[in-house]
């Protein structure tokens, strides 16, 4: 009977093992992922590995070079409306009659580019302007008037601008639509137009939607550099998303939490550091594993093959805090954000847990040896 109840104990205990928190993989198993998965690679982090990837230059993964457009932002479109006047050096304008027209200046009342692209114009009838400059706007009106207009001149400008439009959505002061001009077609003209963003730009994200595609970029890449600031076609639809700069750190810290990165450069010592360093009875202080969707150029400059993802190329970089030139690298490493930060068990800690259940073992069946003990006397 005792051995039973021993049985069902131990059994209960070691299936009630499944159910107690992991902090996560080991390094071995991390490694295995590597080899036997290929899913990610595995860089082994030093001071030079480091100073590679900061030598690359650049940010976060993303771009928006593949959004720059060359596409005309002077057209007239349907819904412009136009302001157009008239003159005719005789002073004979349509006939004269009224003093405007003794003078020879015609002024029409601002007229809207229809749904045909076509404006109406006294004694010319339907014009078609969509798609034109103004200039070329000018040539097809006067063309339409002459025969019914002696030696007419033409002026058109476009008095309000909806067709050449962008809208401006998310984390911006002013949201709306924002007119493009030939000296005003770029993301950070609109960006600025619209009051600029709302947030601190390291926590912004810059979205570009053009039909079914999308980019994006941190804001920071858009002004710090030149190509990233592409210029804009109409009907595009910008999104500026807080992407909070934030860094998770997971196994054997003192702290395991989610925290936010400061301004600035922000290296893995300092995340360490946050996080309240190594747990020394428990860390493997060997491996400490950083997880990051790596941008292809960094992996590229590391000698890395594995096949980028949408995100970027997975890898787990590798740094061992045993050696003193361990925290040079920590030191020189810098974090970004979406990084994850872990640090796996060590050996002895993973058999203490294991002798620590084997004590627990032992001491349920002594107690329930006793109690059976003392039922049969």
């Amino acid at each position: 009977m005792t051995r039973s109840i021993l049985a069902l104990t131990i059994v209960a205990i070691l299936g009630g093992c499944s159910t107690l928190p992991r902090d996560g993989p080991s390094n071995s198993a991390v490694v295995r992922g590597a080899v036997e998965n290929a899913d990610y690679a595995i860089v082994d982090l030093d001071y030079a590995a480091a100073e590679r990837i900061k030598a690359v230059g650049g940010g976060a993964y993303g771009s928006l070079v593949g959004a720059a457009s060359l596409a005309p932002v002077d057209v007239i479109g349907e819904g412009d409306q136009l302001a157009i006047a008239i003159f005719e050096p005789s002073g004979s304008l349509f006939g004269g009659g009224a003093s405007n027209i003794r003078s020879g200046s015609q002024s029409l009342p601002p007229v809207t580019v229809d749904r045909s692209g076509a404006v109406t114009v006294p004694f010319a009838g339907a014009v078609q302007v969509a798609g034109m400059t103004t200039t070329e706007a000018q040539g097809a009106i006067r063309r339409a008037l002459i025969g019914r207009v002696g030696n007419p001149q033409v002026s058109v400008t476009v008095a309000t601008n909806v067709s050449n439009a962008v809208t401006v959505l998310g984390e911006v002061r002013q949201p709306g639509r924002a007119p493009l001009s030939t000296n005003a077609d770029t993301i950070l003209d609109v960006i600025a137009a619209r009051g600029g963003a709302s947030r601190p730009n390291q926590d912004v994200e810059v979205q570009i939607r053009r039909g079914d595609q999308t980019f994006a970029a941190p804001l920071t890449a858009v002004t710090s550099r030149f190509e990233e600031n592409v210029r804009l076609q109409s009907g595009d639809q910008i999104n500026l998303v807080y992407q909070p700069r934030r860094f998770s750190s997971f196994g054997a810290l003192s702290a395991v939490t989610q925290q936010d990165m400061p301004a600035g450069e922000f290296t893995l010592a300092d995340a360490l550091s946050r996080s309240g360093g190594l747990n020394d009875s428990a860390a493997n202080a060997r491996s400490v594993l950083i997880f990051r969707f790596e941008r292809p150029e960094v992996a590229q400059a590391l000698g890395v093959t594995q096949p980028a993802t949408t995100q970027g190329v997975p890898i787990v970089y590798r740094l061992n805090l045993e050696e003193g030139v361990g925290f040079f690298t920590a030191s020189s490493f810098l974090i970004q954000p979406r990084d994850i930060i872990y640090a796996p068990r060590a050996l002895s800690a993973e058999i203490g847990k294991f002798f620590g259940l084997v004590q627990q073992v032992t001491r349920v069946a002594y107690d329930v040896t006793v109690a059976s003990t003392l039922n049969n006397d």
